[in-house]
C-alpha cells in the first residue's frame, strides 16, 4: 500500500513536500539543506547552511549531499525545487520540497545571509 500512496508520516521519511515552519526545525536538527534556484538567486539571499546546485546542474547534487542525510530542497516558488527533490528521490535520497519556497522559509523564521 506504502508504495500506492507514498511514505506515510511513521515511516521517517520526509515525502514530497514540507512546510516552511517543519523545514526550519528540520535543519536546525541536522537535516541537509539543498537550494537549486540559479546564482544571481542565491547571491540575492540564502540560508547559511544551504548547499547551492542550480537546478540545471542538479546531477551534481549527489556529489555534495552526504548519503542516507534527509535533505529539504528549497528555490524562489517551490516549483523548481518539488523538480529537483524528485529527481534526488529518484536516486535513492529522501528528499522533499519546501512549500512556498525562500519566502516561506523566511516567514517560517529561517534564517537568510545577503
Amino acid at each position: 500500500m506504502r508504495s500506492l500512496f507514498g511514505p506515510s508520516a511513521d515511516d521517517g521519511r520526509l515525502g514530497a513536500r514540507v512546510s516552511a515552519a517543519r523545514a526550519v526545525d528540520l535543519v536546525r536538527d541536522g537535516t541537509a539543506m539543498l537550494d537549486v534556484r540559479e546564482r544571481r538567486e542565491w547571491k540575492s539571499g540564502h540560508a547559511p547552511q544551504a548547499v547551492h546546485v542550480p537546478l540545471g546542474e542538479i546531477e551534481k547534487a549527489p556529489r555534495r549531499l552526504t548519503p542516507g542525510k534527509p535533505v529539504v530542497v528549497v528555490c524562489a516558488s517551490g516549483m523548481r525545487s518539488r523538480t529537483a527533490a524528485k529527481q534526488l528521490r529518484s536516486l535513492g535520497f529522501d528528499a522533499a520540497s519546501i512549500s512556498g519556497g525562500m519566502a516561506a522559509w523566511q516567514r517560517a523564521g529561517g534564517v537568510v545571509r545577503r
